[in-house]
């Protein structure tokens, strides 16, 4: 039987968690600066003294080729709730609010471990980075970059810049392919199936098309088909360019 200590301390996470959520989805957010290696326009936001915050917002969005315009703040809000609602929790807390610019993603900033060498973990056989590489197969993640993969100071992964997701094509592109072709195993089946049963239930038509989501389910059948993990598609770039 849990401890009262035990069960206190989970009670005063949960806590912390819906009030960090609350300020994030009504707080009045205060831009600090912008992310000038972004492509999109990518604020550094504050909530009161200590929340930080990533803002994009939509207005600040450059025309892509392949994806609609105006849409990849609501691709990564269908990223956060498929990470959120498979169990994967890969991706920090993310909305779609009003800010200083207007409708945007508003998404929870990470303090990362400064002395983690990304790149020589990001080639490691590590099981945190096993669930991103599945997460970032469901979704058709086009740009898995090292700088997209943060490593918190509690040693909790996490993944950003999810705006580039749930292309109806097959446009894989990441820096992880250390599983390419490798066995799923039976947690990963399991998790699997049940974003099978349960994905028609997320409102993700709110954010991405019903083409998109039968994407998501036909390669979710795939996978589970092949058991295995996709390898790279010969007629698209496996790694984003610039990898960084």
């Amino acid at each position: 039987m849990p401890s009262l200590q035990w069960v206190s301390k989970v009670m005063q996470i949960a806590a912390n968690e819906a009030e960090i959520r609350s300020l994030i989805e009504s707080g009045e957010i205060h831009i600090e600066g912008r992310l000038v290696d972004a492509s999109n326009a990518t604020l550094l936001g504050r909530i009161g003294e200590e929340m930080a915050v990533i803002y994009k917002p939509i207005a600040g969005e450059r025309p892509l080729w392949d994806f609609p315009s105006g849409n990849l703040a609501s691709r990564e809000i269908a990223a956060f709730l498929l990470s959120e609602k498979a169990g994967f929790g890969l991706v920090p807390f993310t909305v779609m609010r009003d800010g200083p610019y207007g409708m945007g993603a508003v998404q929870q900033w990470i303090t990362i471990d400064e002395e983690l060498d990304v790149i020589d973990f990001a080639a490691q056989d590590d099981p945190q980075l096993r669930a991103m590489t599945l997460f970032d197969a469901i979704i058709n993640n086009t740009d898995r970059k090292y700088g997209h993969i943060l490593m918190s100071e509690s040693g909790k992964l996490y993944g950003c810049d999810h705006g580039v997701t749930f292309h109806e094509e097959d446009k894989l592109r990441t820096v992880l392919w250390q599983w390419a072709g490798s066995t799923l195993n039976t947690a990963e089946i399991a998790q699997l199936n049940f974003i099978r049963d349960h994905i028609l239930t997320w409102k993700l038509e709110t954010l991405i098309t019903t083409t998109e989501i039968g994407a998501v389910i036909s390669r979710i059948d795939r996978l589970l088909q092949e058991n295995l993990f996709p390898m790279p598609n010969p007629q698209w770039p496996a790694i984003p360019w610039p990898p960084y």
